[in-house]
């Protein structure tokens, strides 16, 4: 199923009632035993969106992933806001399936004001633009399903459990089937689908299942085409006692930041 179905559900359902959204998302989108973390997230993301004023973007999200959330099987988002003042709104999302909380997200969005600070951020990525995908070899039961719905190019690093001796990822990524309209909700889904930075590091493999994932996004953004390519470039902080600390900055094609990601994955090897 297109992403922009799923999106679109939930913004029809928000408009009758934002507190009763029911999905169910098929196997396509499934990591493992669960959904995919990133389109989770965005479902979620999308709900809370309804419920902010337009001028408010997201600056914003950190999500907890408690517990496998299902496909094929319906689950519900709830939203609550926390507090609404003039320049900043505060909202919380969950998902619950099977009368238990799976996913819990929180955002800010903020209004964009008028300030004597600006400073813009100098980091280029330096990495040629892909002239073709770099498809993860398929292993069966161990490549995610979900990444048919992604074309990756990678320019630095190894695929997991591959035995590299490092556990820095760079590459490029986007969208199969190009959305019509990019919003910040499809770019939460594209950021989260490159695997954990030292699932390389393995020669066999493991489990590893992120925790917590924070997400900052820095407006404002030039316009993005659902064709464009975006650069990533993940770091490992540091990694001890089955826990792994990564960062990665995405940019855009022009070279611009546009986000920041950080996690915490468990790993089970």
């Amino acid at each position: 199923m297109h992403i922009d179905k799923l999106l679109n559900s939930v913004k029809q359902q928000a408009k009758s009632n934002i507190n009763n959204i029911t999905l169910s998302v098929p196997n396509t989108w499934e990591q493992g035993r669960t959904l995919y973390g990133g389109i989770s997230a965005t479902l979620v993301y999308q709900a809370m969106r309804e419920v902010v004023d337009s001028e408010k973007v997201m600056r914003s999200l950190s999500t907890n992933f408690i517990g496998p959330i299902e496909a094929d099987t319906e689950f519900s988002i709830t939203i609550e806001v926390l507090r609404e003042g003039k320049n900043v709104t505060q909202v919380v999302g969950q998902v619950v399936q099977d009368n238990k909380v799976a996913l819990m997200s929180q955002a800010s969005f903020g209004i964009a004001r008028q300030s004597k600070v600006n400073i813009s951020d100098p980091l280029q990525h330096k990495m040629d633009p892909p002239q073709k995908p770099d498809f993860m070899p398929k292993i069966s039961k161990v490549t995610p399903k979900f990444l048919k719905n992604f074309d990756l190019a990678q320019t630095k690093g190894g695929w997991p459990f591959t035995g590299r001796k490092d556990s820095d990822i760079h590459g490029w990524m986007r969208f199969k089937e190009q959305p019509c309209d990019f919003s910040d909700a499809h770019l939460i889904a594209l950021i989260d689908i490159w695997p954990p930075t030292v699932l390389q590091m393995l020669s066999w493999p493991a489990m590893a299942s992120t925790m917590s994932w924070n997400l900052e996004f820095i407006h404002p953004h030039q316009k993005i085409s659902g064709s464009d390519w975006f650069a990533y470039q993940a770091h490992t902080r540091q990694a001890a006692d089955g826990y792994a600390h990564t960062e990665a900055n995405i940019l855009d094609k022009h070279g611009s930041l546009v986000a920041i990601s950080r996690q915490v994955v468990a790993v089970f090897a």
